[in-house]
């Protein structure tokens, strides 16, 4: 089977992450997506990050309906930091069945020359790219990083989703207006919406 890794913080998880997730389990030949919840970093302040679990529950409530989602913690008795090619190591030894690719947006790809073992990463597993909508500003100073973009863009291991529907929603904006008192329940999902309000998470003391 082969899986894709959909990692992130997911603080919280909304339809933006999850219409992508879904997109990757039917527009591409990935049969599942494994949506990687990160844990917190102890060394870190808090801010405004849920506890793991909570974050977990999230995401477990908001995929429950969709066999071709599932959800995974595996990175939460990992070592912090945690670094991808790690938990690549360790899913793959523990689930040689699947074959392991990553998830990720254009944004990471411009910079996946600074991440931990990246030349191993690439050419072990492939990566499914998605575009990230941009700011006028990112887009004036997007040039700048065009060079490592392209490079990586053109590697055999390397899948650009041009098709893929992405939203210019944020998981701090949907913070933020919550903390304002705004309606954000068409942002998530509903069961994530139900679980979020009745915890009262991020709204304003």
């Amino acid at each position: 089977m082969k899986v894709g890794l959909y990692f992130g913080t997911f603080n919280p998880i909304h339809v933006g992450h999850l219409i992508i997730a879904n997109f990757m389990t039917e527009f591409s030949d990935l049969d599942q997506v494994w949506i990687v919840v990160s844990p917190q970093n102890p060394l870190k302040k808090k801010s405004t990050l849920l506890a793991d679990y909570h974050r977990l529950t999230l995401v477990r409530v908001g995929i429950e309906d969709n066999p071709k989602l599932k959800v995974s913690d595996i990175e939460f008795n990992l070592p912090i930091p945690s670094y991808t090619s790690s938990t690549l190591t360790y899913l793959q030894e523990k689930h040689p069945e699947n074959e392991f690719a990553l998830i990720m947006g254009e944004d990471n790809l411009r910079t996946f020359h600074k991440w931990f073992n990246h030349e191993t990463i690439l050419e072990n597993h492939t990566i499914y790219v998605y575009p990230r909508v941009r700011t006028i500003q990112e887009e004036e100073s997007s040039e700048d990083s065009g060079d490592e973009h392209n490079q990586f863009a053109n590697h055999r291991n390397v899948v650009i989703c041009n098709d893929v529907p992405v939203m210019k929603i944020s998981s701090s904006f949907i913070r933020k207006a919550i903390g304002n008192g705004d309606d954000v329940r068409y942002l998530l999902t509903e069961p994530v919406y139900k679980y979020v309000d009745e915890m009262n998470f991020y709204k304003s003391n």
